[in-house]
């Protein structure tokens, strides 16, 4: 584990790296380097709050020398010793706590933490029922989204006969939607009982979530002669003049096999664009797990790699509970959760802690 004179040594190199990042944004050569610019507004903005704790932690230490000497030097004054011992405890309390803080600053950060996300949800064993909690997943995320403040635009749908969906693809736009999501990525299982069960009986259906962070141009070059591009009708709802038109776009990448078709607009040229967006983040996705393959570090969590065949977690209607199984937490309040509610703010939450909590424990090791 990290001891104090590391940390302090940490800490100095951050402070002294956003010094030169602040005196290079003041640089008037830096507007003519939009990328450049870019990229020291991003660090600046992640230097600063850890840069304000430990400004705080190196006054803790300072102010604990400090009361150290008062202390040797009041032996003949008890009121003054009294008052200094006070000062000198209530700052050996404080601050482990605050070294802890300062350790869970220094993790390595996930590169894609603040990325826009690409949801893809899609009906699994089940049936009717599996399309039918596919929905409800959705509507649970889009509950969370309006809950957070973050917009939800639809990229594409296939609605299933009897509700639901047997896929839906959304863009979660906002600050910090992969940090929030990116544990939510597996199959999630629903235990109740169908509206078209006649007998009562609870059924265990089933629909998988992958969580991608979205791709820009710069993350993922595609090359035009890469791409297969075909044009259909739509064959799902949407108005006179979505079934009239070849508004419909499949996208094939050649060298990896990808597809991706949208017909969720009436433009051909729009369901182009989105179906480029979700080509681009599922190659990023691939392009990320065959780096941590290649390199060997595709950590194996407690709480997942986003794999989309680990079953995470159980929704379970005649119990009124929610599991997650990675990590053996259960919350009694079923419709909150699906209403996007605290309870599965504080759900997700306990994923960020619990994988965060591993990561603090393996720096010893």
């Amino acid at each position: 584990m990290t001891d104090t004179a590391t940390l302090i040594a940490q800490g100095e190199r951050l402070v002294a790296r956003f010094a030169d990042v602040e005196k290079a944004l003041q640089s008037p050569d830096i507007a003519s380097d939009i990328s450049k610019m870019t990229a020291l507004n991003r660090e600046y903005a992640e230097l600063r709050e850890v840069v304000a704790d430990f400004s705080k932690y190196f006054k803790m230490l300072h102010d604990k020398d400090d009361t150290a000497q008062m202390l040797k030097e009041a032996h003949s004054d008890p009121d003054m010793k009294a008052m200094a011992q006070a000062e000198y405890d209530e700052l050996l309390a404080a601050i482990p706590p605050f070294e802890e803080l300062l350790k869970r600053h220094l993790l390595p950060k996930d590169e894609d933490d603040g990325r826009n996300v690409m949801l893809e949800i899609r009906a699994g064993t089940g049936g009717d029922e599996a399309a039918i909690f596919a929905g409800d997943l959705f509507k649970m995320y889009s509950n969370l989204a309006a809950v957070l403040g973050w917009k939800v635009e639809m990229q594409d749908a296939a609605e299933a006969s009897m509700g639901g969906y047997k896929e839906i693809i959304a863009r979660l736009v906002g600050p910090n939607v992969f940090r929030q999501m990116k544990f939510e990525g597996g199959v999630h299982r629903v235990q109740r009982v169908p509206a078209t069960e006649t007998q009562g009986r609870v059924h265990t259906s089933a629909a998988t979530v992958a969580v991608l962070p979205e791709a820009e141009e710069v993350d993922v070059k595609i090359e035009d002669k890469d791409l297969r591009i075909d044009v259909f009708r739509s064959s799902g709802p949407g108005g006179q003049s979505v079934n009239t038109t070849d508004s419909a776009v499949r996208i094939t990448h050649l060298p990896t096999g990808l597809a991706v078709a949208c017909q969720d607009e009436k433009s051909q040229i729009k369901n182009k664009d989105k179906a480029m967006k979700i080509l681009r983040s599922r190659l990023l996705a691939r392009k990320r797990e065959e780096a941590a393959s290649v390199m060997g570090a595709a950590r194996k969590s407690m709480v997942g790699s986003g794999d989309r065949s680990e079953k995470i977690r159980t929704y379970n209607y005649p119990q009124n509970r929610v599991t997650d199984h990675r990590i053996e937490l259960t919350v009694h309040n079923l419709p909150d959760v699906m209403l996007g509610g605290k309870n599965l703010i504080e759900l997700l939450d306990a994923l960020q802690r619990a994988d965060e909590a591993e990561r603090l424990a393996s720096l010893g090791n």
